[in-house]
């Protein structure tokens, strides 16, 4: 049994669906984000305000190494831009099945619209800024996939039937 790697833009649910499937499924998740913040004893908007994205971008690709070594039969929650990098996308592939839970930008907005704690969300017009960084990712997450689920207007326990399915096929 391989990890189930769970990627997509924030607020898509990976973090939630990833409780919900290792329950579901018997497994303990990883968290990547949660990973790092452990790792270096500060939030991932400390992370980002003091030394940058391109730093947090290395600290995930050190993560992914790490778990390649050490993580099996898991589900595996990600952070959203941790597909960006094409390093990522192969060890993300060679750590397991790799899920990309696809939702709108309107979804997305809906979702994440009252969150402070989003780094890439400060300032004006996050909406504008949800639509301009999907554009940019999802050919990005689709290239890391092995499987796509759509989560717009559906259940947990639809989605979390569908990734059964396609990860059992």
């Amino acid at each position: 049994m391989k990890n189930i790697i769970l990627i997509g833009f924030m607020g898509c649910g990976k973090t939630t669906l990833g409780i919900k499937l290792s329950y579901r499924l018997r497994r303990s998740l990883e968290d990547t984000d949660k990973l790092i913040e452990k790792k270096e004893g500060r939030t991932i908007s400390e992370i980002f305000q003091t030394d940058g994205e391109a730093y947090f971008r290395d600290l995930e690709t050190e993560c992914l190494e790490k778990m390649l070594k050490t993580t099996r039969h898991k589900i595996i929650s990600t952070g959203g831009g941790l597909p960006l990098r094409e390093e990522n996308r192969v060890l993300l592939k060679e750590l397991g099945t790799v899920v990309y839970l696809r939702a709108t930008a309107q979804t997305i907005y809906e979702r994440v619209k009252h969150d402070k704690s989003r780094p890439l969300l400060q300032g004006e017009d996050p909406q504008e800024k949800i639509r301009t960084l999907m554009a940019q990712r999802s050919v990005l997450y689709e290239q890391a996939a092995d499987v796509i689920i759509d989560v717009d207007g559906k259940s947990f326990d639809a989605i979390l039937h569908e990734i059964g399915q396609a990860v059992n096929r």
